[in-house]
């Protein structure tokens, strides 16, 4: 949803921002390192029940996945090495911060409700997958309700509410769910049109 109507316009007002960190000397690169290790440090903090915490560090992973792109732009350093690299980096950054819930609600709560940020991580995985094969054979498979973006968010929303985290896990499994459908069934479709020329 988010890349369909607001990434372009997002990635506008960013890049102003990306030169003014490329000309400080960072790169894209140590950007997207940054941002793997602000994942780990929000998994422990989140784990060991530091929300707050926690949510600081996940805007901050949030922030080092938004400027990599840009500061590479600006820089001209755009590679498929780095491509690879960022793409690594998302699903590393995914894991972390989902592990980070499965602690602490391990930590938390009684029975087997851990289970549940396992559950939302395997289907996250799913989605990410969809993507990136259907890409590969020249198909589109963006879109759907939950997005990385919006689990960002939805994350945060957890974190900030932690009274109702449990709800809105499940609510972003279901809508997670709901995207990996959604992607599967566009790329059904597009290969329906392929095979029919």
């Amino acid at each position: 949803m988010f890349d369909g109507n607001w990434r372009s316009a997002v990635n506008r007002g960013l890049d102003p921002i990306g030169a003014v960190l490329c000309r400080m000397g960072l790169s894209a690169n140590a950007v997207t390192a940054f941002g793997i290790v602000m994942a780990a440090t929000a998994a422990v903090v989140i784990g060991r029940g530091e929300l707050i915490l926690g949510l600081v560090f996940l805007i901050l992973t949030g922030l080092a996945d938004a400027l990599d792109g840009p500061i590479a732009k600006a820089s001209g350093t755009s590679s498929v090495r780095g491509a690879f690299f960022d793409s690594v980096s998302d699903r590393a950054c995914d894991a972390l911060l989902i592990a980070g819930f499965a602690w602490y609600l391990g930590s938390t709560e009684p029975g087997r409700i851990f289970m549940l940020p396992l559950a939302l991580m395997a289907v996250t995985s799913l989605v990410s997958y969809q993507r990136a094969k259907a890409e590969s054979l020249g198909l589109d498979a963006k879109g759907g309700l939950m997005e990385r973006a919006e689990r960002f968010f939805v994350l945060g929303a957890g974190l900030a509410f932690s009274f109702v985290m449990i709800p809105i896990l499940w609510a972003m499994l279901v809508l997670t769910a709901a995207t990996a459908v959604y992607r599967f069934a566009k790329v059904w479709r597009q290969t329906n049109s392929l095979s029919s020329i």
